[in-house]
């Protein structure tokens, strides 16, 4: 480029001294073509500098246009972003408004339902006790029934071997066993008065004795305190004789016995089946005092 500058003010000027060759001399023409050429170049520096700064000014612009087009942008995003935020917002306060109303008539509906609840809990808790009453009553019967067969066994195995030494006993009318039993157990010989009692029902069946003298059986293992024996000879005679008249009593006095070990729930139940069955008789009124004891 300075080349061709340097042969174009070269060619300039030597037609340019042609007509004046006269008057300029070699060194001063010399001199003339370097600050001619010293300007071209100054000028084609500045005209060079003048372009870059140009495209620079204009890259600049370029990028502060971009980096305010790239900012708009993210402005738009974040103010889309707050509203989507605020709308979300209000949807959640809205859904849990619903819920809050649904839970408060949720609840109103299911307070019934847990009453009820709570009702079968209770129920199911009283049948628990009572059927943990009946196994302690099984118990104490198949115990029971143990030992009165072993009982039983002792006294036949006794009964055959004093047989053949034994003189025969006057044979006495039921009348005369019930007068002798009964006496044997107000006089407190309980054992006496069970057999005679239970000689009473193998022999005479079909007495008007039978009901009493089951009764008296169960009333003799009462007196010795030894309610579960009491409780299983009372129910023979609810079960075996109910029309007799010791059904009351029965009831009555086996309800004491669950009492007396502790079966609360069992002995209410026996009294108030006396209170509604048996509502005229006395032992109806002795049942209604015992009753006002379990409060």
């Amino acid at each position: 480029m300075k080349y061709m500058i340097f042969v174009l003010a070269c060619t300039g000027l030597f037609f340019g001294c042609v007509s004046g060759q006269d008057i300029l001399t070699p060194d001063d023409n010399f001199i003339i073509m370097e600050q001619r050429i010293s300007n071209l170049e100054k000028k084609s520096a500045q005209s060079a500098r003048s372009v870059q700064l140009e495209s620079l000014k204009s890259r600049m612009d370029n990028s502060v246009k971009t980096r305010e087009e790239k900012e708009q942008n993210l402005r738009n995003r974040i103010a889309e972003i707050r509203i989507t935020l605020n709308k979300l917002t209000d949807e959640i306060q809205i859904i849990r408004g619903k819920l809050e109303e649904t839970e408060y008539f949720m609840k109103q509906k299911i307070k019934p339902f847990e009453k009820v609840n709570q009702k079968r809990e209770e129920q199911i808790t009283k049948m628990e006790e009572i059927l943990t009453s009946q196994r302690n009553r099984i118990k104490g019967i198949e115990q029971y029934l143990n030992i009165e067969s072993d009982l039983y066994d002792a006294k036949s195995k006794s009964d055959s071997e004093k047989k053949p030494e034994r003189k025969e006993k006057k044979k006495l009318s039921e009348n005369e066993m019930y007068a002798l039993a009964k006496q044997a157990l107000d006089q407190g010989d309980f054992e006496a008065a069970r057999e005679g009692f239970l000689e009473i029902i193998k022999k005479y069946p079909g007495s008007g004795w039978v009901d009493n003298a089951q009764f008296w059986i169960g009333d003799a293992y009462y007196r010795e305190k030894w309610y579960e024996k009491a409780i299983l000879e009372y129910q023979k005679v609810i079960e075996n004789y109910p029309r007799g008249n010791k059904v009351p009593a029965s009831l009555l006095k086996q309800g004491f016995a669950f009492f007396n070990i502790g079966d609360k729930a069992n002995a209410r139940l026996i009294l108030k089946e006396l209170i509604k069955k048996y509502p005229k008789s006395n032992e109806m009124k002795i049942a209604i005092k015992k009753l006002k004891e379990f409060k």
